[in-house]
């Protein structure tokens, strides 16, 4: 997520919404709105892409959200509210209507919590603030999604570009920006961080997009200010080797987003300068990208955030339109060629700098 816009999230615990539309579908997109603070919420067409507004939505949200992002068990949504002093997460339910309703006291966390992540198996849960150069860890109840901080946070010695997990929650990394810019790795032993061996690793210019395969095998960096996108494969220790010919250099401006596919076939930029999304193909047992024919594919303006679904089917771009308005935006994705093809563009009610939807 490009750190550009401050955003907000105030949400009071009674507050939830409702579903006015009769889809039987049980996918909904949400979109955190900074400026506006709120939340925007949307059920999604699994098969077309198409979206539509939920009744209730956007949702009254707290001090600056950055980000926000759904537990596996797509019961929990968690929000990070940056603007909040202290910095604190907050824990929405999910009802099967996509309604949202905050369950509180809010988490304490560091100053200006900026990103968030959660492992695949939903124990934990990771707060990058971006205020106090440190990432907050917590523990997730299963049954309640209440969070419980697992020690101190955990100094990282930078301002936060961007961060992952690898599939198996055994590895988190953290982009810092500079030129070049660096990766920082850790392993982490129930919610306890020890920097993987080499830790940092080199890589491009400010680089703001970080994705990792879903084999948890490779980790791509897409990098503002040098317009390239750097490949490491990922050794079993959790340190990074760069791959022959790495950096890709791009012939559009500011890739500051990146999604590997579910399927793990293709790697798509966001170019925020460009106006559009590099497509790539992933070399199967290299990781090695090459630029695929029908690319890129035509955004709106500033795009600066992607997000899919587990199927894989649809793929959604967060434009940042002007300095107060934004865009949702879907695209098919085609499994078998990676080609993306726009569906529609959505109002997104100011501008979204995080995405999240359920499956």
């Amino acid at each position: 997520m490009l750190k550009k816009a401050a955003a907000v999230l105030l949400v009071c615990g009674s507050i939830a919404i409702t579903v006015g539309c009769s889809s039987t579908s049980s996918h909904f997109l949400y979109a955190a709105i900074p400026s506006a603070n709120e939340i925007t919420a949307f059920r999604e067409d699994p098969n077309s892409g198409a979206l539509v507004q939920l009744a209730g939505s956007p949702i009254t949200a707290g001090g600056a959200v950055q980000s926000i992002v759904i537990h596996p068990k797509m019961n929990y949504l968690y929000a990070a509210n940056s603007g909040d002093v202290p910095g604190d997460i907050s824990l929405f339910t999910i009802s099967v209507t996509g309604g949202l309703q905050e369950v509180t006291p809010r988490a304490a966390a560091g100053t200006a919590p900026f990103l968030l992540a959660i492992d695949s198996s939903g124990n934990y849960l990771y707060a990058a603030n971006s205020g106090s150069f440190n990432v907050s860890v917590f523990s997730i109840d299963s049954s309640t999604g209440h969070l419980t901080a697992v020690g101190n946070p955990f100094p990282i010695g930078i301002s936060p570009s961007n961060m992952a997990l690898t599939p198996s929650g055994n590895f988190l990394y953290i982009t810092g920006p500079g030129n070049p810019g660096y990766i920082e790795g850790f392993a982490m032993t129930s919610g306890v961080p020890t920097p993987v061996p080499g830790s940092p690793f080199f890589t491009g210019a400010n680089p703001f997009g970080l994705a990792i395969d879903p084999s948890g095998s490779y980790l791509y960096t897409g990098n503002k200010l040098d317009n390239s996108v750097s490949e490491f494969s990922i050794n079993s220790d959790g340190s990074l080797s760069q791959l022959q010919g790495s950096p890709i250099g791009e012939t559009y401006t500011a890739p500051v987003a990146l999604l590997v596919d579910p399927s793990g076939k293709f790697l798509y930029a966001a170019n925020q300068g460009s106006g559009n999304l590099a497509g790539f193909s992933i070399g199967s047992g290299t990781g090695g990208l090459t630029l695929l024919t029908a690319s890129p594919f035509g955004t709106g303006t500033d795009p600066v955030f992607i997000a899919t679904d587990t199927g894989g089917k649809v793929l959604f771009v967060a434009n940042q339109t002007s300095s107060s308005s934004g865009t949702i935006q879907s695209f098919s994705l085609d499994q078998g060629s990676g080609t993306l093809t726009s569906v529609s563009t959505y109002s997104a009610g100011g501008i979204p700098t995080s995405i999240a939807v359920t499956h």
